[in-house]
């Protein structure tokens, strides 16, 4: 019988690229993938060479067994940071893992500005971290999405 994934207990992570095990980063893509191409239909992985650059910092959440429940990334932009790759794993929905690695990644940031592209759907969930929308709509992907910012407090 499989455990609910509710019931199964999670440790937060984080690391650089150069820090990961080639298993963790297969978990943290193959996250992307399943919630990006599969379940989204996007045509591409959401590669873009990033997750390497030295100062990338990816946090996630797994299980005892090393797989990834959910994941973020931020990037180091020079006067700015960028939160993205937000996914959880379906089964793991509705434990708040994204809300939390949200707040984990904007407490990394300090005190400096936060952009992000967020899917339009996701506006207003965004929000509440204190984000705002800051440029026109686009389309990635496929996907609707708007640009959005986080001012220091």
């Amino acid at each position: 019988m499989t455990e609910d994934p509710a019931a199964v207990p999670l440790r937060l992570r984080r690391a650089r690229f150069a820090e990961l095990t080639p298993f963790e980063v297969y978990g943290l893509c193959r996250l992307r993938v399943d919630v990006f191409v599969v379940e989204q239909e996007c045509p591409y992985p959401e590669l873009d060479g990033r997750d390497v650059e030295p100062a990338t910092e990816h946090l996630w959440f797994e299980d005892g067994d090393g797989t990834v429940a959910a994941t973020i990334r931020v990037l180091d932009d020079g006067g700015t940071r960028a939160i993205g790759r937000v996914a959880t794993a379906a089964g793991y929905r509705g434990r708040g893992l994204a809300a939390q690695l949200l707040d984990e990644g904007i407490a990394l940031c300090g005190d400096v500005p936060i952009t992000l592209g967020a899917q339009a759907h996701l506006e207003d969930w965004y929000a509440r971290f204190g984000f705002r929308r800051s440029g026109p709509g686009y389309v990635e992907d496929g996907i609707p999405h708007v640009p959005m910012r986080r001012d220091p407090a």
